[in-house]
């Protein structure tokens, strides 16, 4: 006896488009059958999708919720509730090491008790190292990746996070033997700081000198030498959120010498440009001048469209292996929050200072909304490049939002694809043929803070419905957030799996097996 039926829509895997008329067939939270005609009894759900297309739950990969460096963010009761309401029913965030933590086991404890009890969706953790200990290498990787935490981040910038290249070549031999991805923020953080000072000795401060103290340039160095610790060591890596194309070129190089590298970027790069950090002194609710500190995040945004439409040549290319949204969220309107770089003076008077402003942008819950915005169905392929930008196939829009991040991060096994033995993770889209789209207004969204950086943006489609195992915790046009808090599992993450290059080969220069006298 099934517990739900799904008829009537468009199931939309990493490879293609099924055929229309296969029904889904649910029980015990699984995914039990996808077939024809399926037999329900008295008591099974039926669910019309109405010829609407019928897509995994969204797995996203980098998120951070209720981190301790970010007290105006998001909870995990009001993160994950915007999560769902966007159509993820997984979210991976970050557990953050201290720097005066000599083991990762009291954060991750930390980050558990925070957690537990309080998710609409399911979740995991990353662990962000900043204090590379022998403990840390010897003891606390292996002992979390046995308990299914198989993915760390490092960064290459910030002074409370940053880590030298010694730190980050021993963490990427003790991930690449254990199996853990190794997630990497690569922006060169000297050349940044230089930067930085020097505008601000200049009096250049405001929200828009921002982009400027970190110019591509910033992040094309650090990703090459990221991508050379990566050859040397024989380690798999994931770029996070990249935005640059010179840094991708990179990328594209590396992958064609079938290296292990992997690449992510999220909707803001997508979709906007530096121009948004500029701040409106005469703007309806803020007289401070500051309101441009809404788009502060790093990478910054980049300056040209040019620039971003690279960014979805290189979606629709395979440079790219996820899209997350980077869910960094602050409070606009609070002290500590971005306002926060606003500086007064001993006189009274007031400066903006982005130095000061915390990074990130809200986005959890209008990820899959934006990305889907621009997809095409391989039956009737892509608008003509000479009237409409580049658009990605709904094929490709499933591998970048579920099944690539749940294969890169362990989650294979039952997250990330629609198919027999999985969670039933299902999102329902409205049909093609609703009318207007959805416009992106703060109030409509489910996060607790008070802007969204998509502000009047209209989106072509929004889930309609999302089951996580099976249940329905999300109807758009009937309640809303139907789940609860408690309803999201810890999840346990096996090893990753490489998705794009191969392990094991050798590196640029070096004599084979040169690495086994130092290995």
């Amino acid at each position: 006896m099934l517990d739900l039926i799904i008829r009537n829509g468009r199931i939309v895997t990493a490879a293609e488009v099924l055929p229309a008329g296969l029904e889904i067939g649910v029980k015990n939270g699984k995914i039990a059958v996808i077939g024809l005609g399926l037999d329900a009894g008295p008591d099974t759900e039926i669910v019309d999708a109405e010829g609407a297309y019928i897509t995994p739950g969204g797995v996203d990969s980098h998120a951070h919720i209720e981190q301790d460096n970010a007290p105006t963010g998001d909870t995990w009761e009001t993160g994950s509730r915007s999560a769902l309401a966007g159509g993820n029913t997984t979210v991976l965030a970050f557990a953050s090491q201290r720097r005066d933590e000599t083991s990762l086991l009291p954060c991750v404890e930390r980050y558990h008790e925070k957690a537990q009890g309080n998710a609409y969706c399911d979740y995991g953790f990353h662990v962000i190292l900043t204090n590379v200990t022998d403990t840390v290498l010897d003891e606390d990787l292996p002992s979390l990746a046995s308990s299914g935490i198989t993915s760390v981040k490092l960064y290459m910038t910030y002074v409370p996070l940053r880590l030298g290249d010694g730190d980050l070549f021993s963490i990427m031999l003790a991930a690449r033997q254990l199996g853990v991805t190794t997630m990497i923020h690569a922006e060169n953080h000297d050349m940044v700081d230089q930067i930085a000072k020097r505008l601000a000795a200049r009096g250049n401060t405001q929200t828009h000198f921002h982009a400027v103290a970190r110019p591509q340039i910033a992040e094309s160095e650090a990703t090459y030498r990221a991508i050379s610790l990566a050859e040397v060591t024989d380690a798999p890596i994931l770029l996070v959120h990249m935005s640059a194309p010179v840094a991708l070129e990179h990328v594209r190089a590396a992958q064609a010498r079938l290296l292990p590298i992997h690449a992510e970027t999220c909707p803001h790069y997508l979709y906007l440009t530096s121009d948004k950090l500029h701040s409106t002194p005469d703007h309806d609710h803020d007289h401070d001048g500051v309101d441009g500190a809404m788009h502060i995040c790093a990478p910054p945004l980049r300056h040209n469209m040019r620039d971003v439409e690279q960014l979805w040549e290189e979606l629709a290319n395979g440079t790219y292996t996820v899209v997350s949204s980077d869910h960094a969220p602050s409070l606009y309107d609070h002290p500590d929050g971005k306002k926060r770089g606003i500086v007064t003076a001993e006189d009274g008077s007031k400066t903006v200072d982005f130095r000061v402003v915390p990074n990130g942008v809200p986005g959890i819950e209008t990820r899959l909304p934006l990305l889907y915005h621009r997809t095409y169905d391989p039956e009737d392929g892509p608008p003509s490049t000479e009237s409409a930008p580049v658009h990605i196939s709904l094929p490709r829009f499933v591998a970048l939002t579920s099944t690539n991040p749940a294969q890169l991060y362990g989650l294979a096994h039952c997250k990330g694809s629609l198919q027999p033995g999985l969670d039933a993770d299902i999102v329902i889209w409205h049909p093609e043929a609703h009318e207007g789209g959805f416009l992106i207004t703060n109030p409509s969204l489910h996060h607790r803070i008070d802007y969204t950086p998509f502000e009047g943006m209209r989106v072509r489609n929004w889930p309609r419905y999302v089951f996580l195992r099976g249940k329905r915790v999300w109807d758009r046009d009937s309640g809303g957030v139907l789940g609860q808090p408690g309803d999201g599992q810890y999840l346990a993450r096996t090893k990753s799996r490489i998705l794009t290059g191969q392990a094991g080969r050798t590196a640029t220069g070096m004599g084979y097996g040169e690495r086994g006298s130092w290995m």
